[in-house]
């Protein structure tokens, strides 16, 4: 019969320093433990998940001594919702910790030549940031550890779980077919909430099923909340069974209840994940898409486009981005994952062309009618991939990049892509990633031929550890700048 291995317990531990990925560090007998859910400062009891020779990776038990600079968190559903896990930070001590991690990622894993890095740009406001939410309905409510304790006390915990017909909020982390029930989410606008809750009134009301991801049965499924600055109100309900009737009540109900919704979708998603870009959204109410806006210029945005979720630190963004680019008028501008062409679109009046690139077509098709919106001209959006479409013919036809502008996914460039920016050496890049130590990695690459000359962090998403940064690179002349 196999052993078990005995977990490893350590007491009073002090946490020491911020790590990465929203996790802590602490030094115990010289081996390094990355600690989650913890702050510089707390002292607790771990237990030990990975336990490698030079360093392990805990959660904690119990918290002896909490860090002096910790604030009490204003969600009630932070710790078990899995999302904002800062909110025990201050946040001028949040963005300290995001800009030591741009520091670390860029001189521990690309250690390049690089300038002082800029100090990072905040968030004017923290709660309420983003302009889109996904929330899920199944049919199985997570229970939080302290609850689950106290139904059991109780001899409840049978009939708790046989009498929930419908929980609505996110997904709980590491527990695909549960849901955790939110009360209030402070990421978005009212009446983000208030729309998420009618749903469930009226479904519960009306006896509709709630979706249940393990069978892959119900009809209730998600709904997306888009709200733009401009008070444009967009959602998006999806079903996993089409009922023509329900789904007319349904509507009916939300428009009476919400008169701001400008537009309102139903999409059916019969498959068994969540994800709808390969489905199509059809609208039930309003023209099926709503306008944002940055600075003067106007983006038309569809369920299924992509769009920076925080809309006020977009701005600031591009902003930077567009200084970076250091556009005169004379120069032409390819802007690679461009995806609905925002940033070129952003840094338009300042080039002499734009030349956008992304691999999804739909997303250049809102490139054009977004180019369009805007009276502008001298753009040119195409799908397909840059490593094929960037060949001699495509530069004849539409020039050679002065100003390259690069933001990829969280994964970063792929080689090819690093090997084809060599290639083509643009006299400048400027590249913005949500990604510091892939865009690290790929910094490293990029070296060959290109010197860094600016570093600007950008903070996006407060309460979360993740971090935006836009780097400016230029080509270097005989090997120096």
């Amino acid at each position: 019969m196999r052993k078990h291995k005995k977990p490893v317990v350590l007491e009073n531990v002090l946490v020491e320093n911020y790590a990465a990925e929203g996790k802590s560090l602490a030094r115990v007998d010289g081996k390094v433990i990355f600690i989650e859910g913890t702050v510089p400062g707390d002292i607790v009891d771990i237990q030990l998940t990975k336990n490698k020779k030079d360093w392990a990776e805990a959660y904690p038990l119990a918290f002896k001594k909490y860090a002096e600079n910790r604030v009490t968190p204003f969600c009630k559903h932070f710790g078990v919702c899995g999302g904002c896990q800062w909110q025990m930070l201050p946040y001028d001590k949040q963005l300290i910790y995001k800009q030591q991690q741009v520091t670390d990622n860029l001189g521990r894993i690309g250690k390049v030549e690089m300038p002082p890095i800029l100090p990072i740009i905040g968030a004017d406001g923290t709660v309420g940031y983003r302009n889109k939410l996904e929330y899920t309905y199944a049919t199985r409510r997570f229970i939080p550890k302290e609850e689950f304790q106290q139904l059991r006390a109780d001899d409840k915990l049978t009939e708790e779980i046989e009498g929930t017909i419908g929980a609505a909020g996110f997904h709980a982390k590491g527990q695909f077919d549960k849901v955790v029930e939110i009360d209030v989410c402070h990421l978005q606008e009212e009446p983000t909430n208030l729309i998420r809750k009618a749903i469930v009134a009226f479904a519960k009301e009306n006896k509709h099923t709630f979706y249940d991801i393990r069978n892959h049965e119900g009809w209730l499924r998600n709904v997306m909340v888009r709200i733009a600055t401009t008070g444009e109100i967009m959602v998006n309900i999806v079903l996993g069974i089409e009922d023509k009737k329900a789904q007319k009540s349904l509507i009916d109900f939300l428009l009476q209840q919400f008169p701001a919704i400008t537009t309102l979708l139903v999409t059916i998603n019969r498959k068994f994940n969540d994800s709808i870009y390969d489905l199509t959204p059809v609208a039930q109410f309003g023209n099926g898409y709503i306008i944002e806006k940055l600075e003067d210029f106007q983006f038309k945005i569809s369920p299924k486009s992509f769009f920076q979720t925080n809309t006020r630190q977009a701005e600031k963004l591009y902003q930077i981005t567009r200084e970076f680019a250091e556009l005169n008028g004379t120069q032409t501008l390819y802007d690679l994952y461009c995806g609905t062409g925002s940033i070129g679109i952003f840094c338009s009046k300042d080039a002499k062309k734009i030349v956008g690139v992304e691999l999804i077509e739909d997303a250049i098709k809102d490139a054009e009618e977004n180019a369009a919106l805007n009276n502008i001209k001298h753009s040119f959006f195409t799908a397909g991939d840059v490593i094929t479409i960037c060949n001699d013919d495509f530069f004849a036809t539409h020039g050679k990049p002065d100003v390259v502008i690069t933001d990829p996914p969280r994964a970063g460039m792929h080689e090819k892509l690093v090997k084809k920016l060599l290639e083509i050496a643009a006299p400048l890049i400027v590249y913005v990633s949500c990604n510091p130590a892939t865009q690290a990695r790929d910094l490293a690459l990029l070296d060959e031929k290109y010197v860094i000359t600016k570093i600007q962090p950008v903070d996006m998403f407060p309460h979360t550890h993740h971090i935006e940064n836009v780097v400016q690179l230029k080509l270097r002349e005989s090997g120096t700048l």
